[in-house]
């Protein structure tokens, strides 16, 4: 998929201008904020389907560029840029809303990679899945077509990753699902060690969306040693 918009945020030049001249080579439109303030402000005049985060700004953080874009409900896809061995940087960023990280030092081919697979799931695959047109379990409605979630009516607002997630786990209820498994359906790659963490604090937000009670989960179970299982009936 080319010809998307991508908003890099980066204070690095030399990054920044490599990052630019790969990605219109690859025939995206591209913008480039060096902070979080001209970072927030591309976002909302320029409405890019997709933001290249960098972690580390000048004046506030990549996840408090992350944190105030999903407060404000949007979903975009948000890649985040973490440094080589900081763990904490990529499950922060994961649990505030981001959708995939690449650690740096990085490969461009692998970057543009990801970039290609979030915007297929965002925009491409999540259309065109099969299946029913409307999903219900408890007080959850899951409108497939416009991809809404809702509880009694009310708007429950989820990332893309998220609703892919939530769909691979209606589509096959009752089946014990790995984190391999979960990570090749839903972020479409084969799965490192490292990703194990990635399926974890996905669920554990989605939970946190879904479940009336995330501690103790109705729906999305978890199979110690193995991964998850979504629960079809709810139980008494």
């Amino acid at each position: 998929m080319s010809g998307e918009r991508i908003l890099i945020v980066e204070d690095s030049v030399a990054v920044r201008r490599g990052l630019e001249y790969g990605l219109r080579k690859e025939n995206f439109e591209v913008r480039c904020a060096p902070d979080g303030t001209s970072a927030l402000q591309e976002f909302h005049a320029w409405n890019p389907k997709l933001l290249i985060l960098d972690v580390r700004l000048p004046d506030m953080s990549g996840f408090d560029v992350c944190r105030k874009i999903r407060d404000e409900g949007f979903s975009e896809p948000i890649l985040i840029l973490t440094a080589r061995d900081e763990e904490v940087d990529k499950v922060l960023g994961l649990e505030l809303g981001a959708d995939d990280y690449v650690v740096k030092p990085y490969r461009l081919r692998e970057l543009i990679s990801r970039v290609r697979s979030l915007l297929r799931r965002a925009y491409g695959e999540l259309s065109a899945i099969r299946g029913p047109d409307r999903i219900v379990f408890g007080d959850i409605v899951v409108d497939c077509d416009l991809m809404i979630v809702e509880r009694n009516g009310e708007r429950i607002y989820l990332t893309p990753t998220e609703f892919r997630l939530l769909r691979h786990f209606t589509d096959h209820p009752g089946r014990i699902l790995s984190r391999g498994q979960i990570i090749e359906a839903v972020w479409g790659f084969t799965a490192d060690i490292g990703y194990d963490r990635t399926v974890d604090v996905h669920v554990r937000r989605l939970r946190e969306k879904i479940e009336k009670n995330p501690g103790s989960p109705d729906w999305i179970q978890t199979v110690r040693g193995f991964g998850y299982r979504f629960d079809s009936v709810k139980k008494s």
